[in-house]
């Protein structure tokens, strides 16, 4: 019983963070584009060619 005491305080303690953090999510907008964040994730940023790795034996089969 002792420990209810201990555990209901600490327990709404964290939610009252959850919810300030959540509060201050929305403050700060960041909701506002969730179709651009999964968009975003299939975009390609890396615009250099796929480097190819070259045999220098000359064999051409790599071995």
């Amino acid at each position: 019983m002792r420990e209810f005491i201990f555990l209901i305080p600490v327990s709404l303690c964290l939610g009252l963070i959850g919810l300030a953090a959540f509060m201050w999510a929305l403050r700060k907008e960041q909701y506002n584009d969730l179709d651009g964040a999964a968009h975003r994730i299939l975009d390609d940023d890396d615009d250099r060619p796929i480097s190819t790795v070259i045999d220098d034996s000359g064999s051409g089969n790599g071995g």
